[in-house]
C-alpha cells in the first residue's frame, strides 16, 4: 500500500532508523507522527560506536554491502547538512581505519580489490612509524584510509532538531507503543500515551523491540536484543590519529580527544545494565591495544541493546499479510552506517519511487514465519 500524497504515517521507534524515515517522509511532502517508548535517540543508535562501515565487510554478503556503500557516500554530505541547518555537528570524521594481525587478510583483501576499494597493506615497521601509541607485538595491519565516524549522539541531536525546525513531523516520546492490531477497514490501529491511534500507514523501526510488537499480529520477526557494553577514555586530542581493530575489539577518535572502546557481545535479554566483567575485559583490551590508556581516565561505561537479526540483513519493506505496515529494522551490529541507505530504500519503496538498490534481499515476504 503505497502512501498517498495526504497521508499521515505513524513512524513506531525514535533511534536513527526512525528520525531519518520521518525526514525523507516529511520532505516528500508527507506528515509524520513519530512515537517512542522514551526520548528520541537514546537507545541502541545512542549506544554505538559511529563507524562508518560494517567492523568486517568482507564477512557480510552482498546485501548488507550495497547498504552500506550508499550510506558512507551519503554521509559526509548529510553531517554537512544538519551542522548548516541545525548548529550541532555530528562530526562525520574520515580518520581511516587499521585492521590488526587478520586471520583473514587474504579474504579482506579480495573483497577490496573486487569492490575497488582502497586498501593498503601495512609493514609491523610502517604500522608503528604511524601509530607509534599501539601495544607492542602486531605483525601487521590493513588501513582503509576513507573510512569516516560519526558522533552518534550528536547525529541524533541534529536528526531530531532538524525535525522539529522543518514541522512536518510532530514527536509523541514517554509513550510505549502496545496493542498493534490490524483495522478491518484497513491499516493499523495501537495504543500508545494513554489513547488509541489509526493510521493507514505504519513504520515499525523499534530496534530490538520490533519482534515483540509484531508477536501480537502472530508473526514471528527473528530480531532479538544483544548487548553490547562500552567504555569511553579522556585523552589529549592528538592521542590516537585512526580507528583500530584487533580481536574484536576497537578504539575510535573523536575529535575532542575522547577515545571510545568497545564492544561486547551478549544475549541478556532486554537487561542493558553495565556489569563490573565486561567493565574490565574492556579495560584489558584497550589497554594491551594501547597501553596509555592504563593512566587515561574512563569518563564513561555503558550498553546498548543491538536488534540482532539472521545474517545481519535488516528488514526493510511491507509486510505483505498486513497492507500498510512497513518495517525498517533488524540491522543488528550496523544500524548507523546502513541507516541512511535502509531509509531512502524504505521511503522509496513507500512512495512508488525507483529504489535506490535492488529491495528483493531485505523484503519481509517469506522472511517472517
Amino acid at each position: 500500500m503505497q502512501v498517498g500524497a495526504e497521508s499521515e504515517v505513524a513512524v513506531v521507534g525514535g533511534g536513527v532508523m526512525g528520525l531519518l524515515t520521518a525526514l525523507n517522509l516529511s520532505r516528500a511532502g508527507r506528515r509524520v507522527r513519530l512515537f517512542e517508548q522514551q526520548s528520541v535517540g537514546r537507545e541502541a543508535s545512542w549506544a554505538g560506536g559511529g563507524i562508518v562501515s560494517p567492523l568486517y565487510p568482507w564477512r557480510y554478503g552482498a546485501a548488507v554491502g550495497a547498504l552500506a556503500a550508499w550510506s558512507q557516500g551519503f554521509y559526509p554530505q548529510l553531517g554537512q547538512e544538519l551542522f548548516t541547518a541545525t548548529g550541532v555537528d555530528p562530526q562525520v570524521c574520515r580518520t581511516g581505519l587499521y585492521w590488526l594481525d587478520l586471520q583473514d587478510e587474504p579474504q579482506a583483501l579480495a573483497w577490496a580489490v573486487g569492490g575497488g576499494r582502497s586498501v593498503q597493506q601495512v609493514s609491523a615497521e610502517l604500522l608503528y612509524s604511524r601509530l607509534p601509541m599501539l601495544g607492542r607485538g602486531f605483525q601487521r595491519g590493513l588501513w582503509m584510509p576513507d573510512l569516516a565516524n560519526v558522533r552518534n549522539p550528536r547525529l541524533l541531536d541534529a536528526l531530531r532538531k532538524i525535525l522539529l525546525l522543518e514541522g512536518r513531523v510532530e514527536l509523541c516520546e514517554q509513550g510505549a507503543v502496545g496493542s498493534l492490531q490490524a483495522n478491518p477497514e484497513g491499516g493499523m490501529s495501537f495504543r500508545a500515551g494513554g489513547r488509541k491511534w489509526s493510521y493507514e500507514c505504519v513504520v515499525l523501526a523499534a530496534g530490538a523491540w520490533s519482534g515483540s510488537l509484531l508477536a501480537v499480529l502472530g508473526l514471528s520477526l527473528p530480531v532479538e536484543p544483544v548487548k553490547g557494553q562500552m567504555i569511553l577514555y579522556k585523552c589529549a586530542k592528538d592521542f590516537l590519529p585512526a580507528m583500530v581493530l584487533a580481536k574484536g575489539r576497537y578504539a575510535i577518535p573523536r575529535k575532542d580527544g575522547h577515545i571510545l572502546v568497545g564492544s561486547t557481545l551478549e544475549h541478556a535479554g532486554f537487561d542493558k545494565t553495565p556489569t563490573e566483567e565486561a567493565l574490565a575485559s574492556l579495560k584489558a583490551s584497550a589497554e594491551e591495544l594501547l597501553p596509555g590508556l592504563a593512566d587515561a581516565e574512563v569518563v564513561g561505561h555503558w550498553a546498548g541493546l543491538r536488534p540482532g537479526s539472521p545474517d545481519g540483513v535488516p528488514f526493510i519493506g511491507e509486510v505483505p499479510q498486513y497492507p500498510g505496515l512497513w518495517l525498517n529494522c533488524g540491522h543488528y551490529r550496523n544500524g548507523l552506517v546502513l541507516a541512511p541507505a535502509s531509509c531512502q530504500l524504505l521511503v522509496d519503496l513507500m512512495l512508488g519511487r525507483d529504489p535506490i538498490v535492488d529491495p528483493t534481499p531485505y523484503s519481509p515476504a517469506g522472511r517472517l514465519s
